[in-house]
């Protein structure tokens, strides 16, 4: 529903911040009412993409990454629109005038890295709306607890499982 991870629900579940009861056998179960209330205050949408509504912004400093992940979602009907920014400090100018739904942010360029990018966006009143699936190439167990914790929804590793990806962005492949 969330689509994210298992392992960022079961974060979100540990910290506290989603509530869940836990069974006997140690498996986690969660009332609806506490996932639309998560959703809401985190600007979640708990239904799929639809056809064109989607703009997404990709954020990589990787040419090449960027080059592939234009080419793998460009014919995506759930996407309309489609831009991309070299560094953070471009994606903060591109967020401005593209105002995307999703960012598919690398974490680490030179510069403004990821974790800048998507801490400014979630405490920015006009921003903090718009999802964030983290990249990265190094992906710890720490990278991610870091990013989910500044706002972004999901941390996917490089090279990028493109099912994940699709499913973070709520698209049925």
């Amino acid at each position: 529903m969330l689509m994210v991870s298992t392992a960022s629900v079961r974060l979100w579940a540990s910290k506290g911040v989603l509530p869940a009861q836990t069974t006997a056998g140690g498996h986690r179960r969660f009332l609806l009412r506490d996932i639309e209330a998560f959703a809401k205050e985190r600007g979640i949408s708990l239904e799929p993409a639809q056809n064109g509504s989607l703009r997404v912004l990709i954020v990589d400093d990787d040419e090449q990454l960027r080059s592939y992940l234009c080419e793998l979602l460009v014919d995506t009907p759930e996407i309309e629109a489609l831009e991309v920014a070299g560094d953070g400090f471009d994606a903060g100018l591109k967020v401005k005038s593209f105002k995307p739904d999703v960012l598919l942010l690398d974490l680490m360029m030179p510069g403004m890295n990821g974790f800048d990018v998507c801490s400014r966006l979630k405490t920015t009143e006009g921003t903090r709306d718009i999802r964030v699936i983290a990249m990265s190439g190094c992906a710890s167990q720490d990278t991610v607890t870091r990013i989910l914790s500044l706002g972004a929804e999901l941390c996917l590793s490089k090279p990028i499982d493109t099912a994940a990806l699709f499913g973070g962005l709520g698209i049925i492949a």
